[in-house]
């Protein structure tokens, strides 16, 4: 029997409870070609993609990625049905791609993101100051959360191989990128606790103070009924 027979949407629905979560990795690299292209005005070649945060093929359970270009290249909408899943192409300029994974079972919904394709430092309007070969890198990390799954999908979340046999690495270390958010996060957090603390305090000597001013104008009055 298939999988689509075993374990479709007949084979007894969405299974409650549970939520699985699948991180990844979505962004661009672009590498300055040193001068404009003559023949077009291109500067960078760049190539923009969604892969797994962690070893896995993730084509077990993606049955396609859909990248939306602007509307200047003569194909916009470029499709990639196994990994890796990117697209490559030469431009001059930074716009907004729009990234739509679909998925083997038609239950669920395409998840949609948008990444604004990086060319250029943000302290500067060019990268004449990259050295050859050295690429541009923006990226972001992010989870697809599958709550409630099908039968058929839980299938092919849990059954995924590993994509290489080396070791799996990101252009950006996360880690200690979410060490640092982590570490903004508690010193926020500590700073805020200190402003309550000090304002509650300052709350506490005011009406301490109005209490006070009350109780004066109290006595004034009694003094001038006597």
């Amino acid at each position: 029997m298939s999988l689509l027979t075993d374990f479709g949407p007949d084979s007894g629905g969405r299974i409650k409870g549970v939520c699985i979560i699948k991180p990844i990795v979505y962004g661009n690299i672009a590498r300055y070609f040193g001068k404009k292209r003559e023949e077009d005005g291109h500067t960078h070649q760049w190539t923009v993609y969604v892969k797994p945060y962690n070893n896995e093929d993730m084509s077990s359970y993606i049955k396609k990625v859909h990248f939306k270009l602007h509307e200047s290249y003569a194909n916009q909408n470029r499709i990639v049905v196994k990994p890796p899943y990117e697209i490559s192409e030469t431009g001059w300029g930074e716009f907004e791609i729009v990234i739509k994974i679909h998925f083997h079972d038609p239950n669920e919904r395409p998840v949609t993101m948008y990444h604004i394709l990086k060319l250029f430092h943000s302290g500067g309007t060019t990268d004449l100051g990259m050295e050859a070969g050295k690429g541009l890198v923006s990226e972001s990390y992010d989870e697809i959360v599958f709550q409630d799954p099908t039968q058929f999908m839980h299938h092919l979340l849990t059954n995924t191989k590993q994509l290489t046999l080396g070791r799996w690495e990101h252009n950006t270390n996360f880690e200690e990128k979410k060490e640092r958010t982590q570490k903004v996060i508690l010193e926020a957090k500590q700073k805020v606790r200190m402003e309550i603390s000090l304002l509650k305090n300052k709350l506490k000597l005011a009406r301490e103070t109005i209490s006070q001013f009350k109780d004066e104008i109290a006595k004034v009055q009694e003094q001038q009924y006597m």
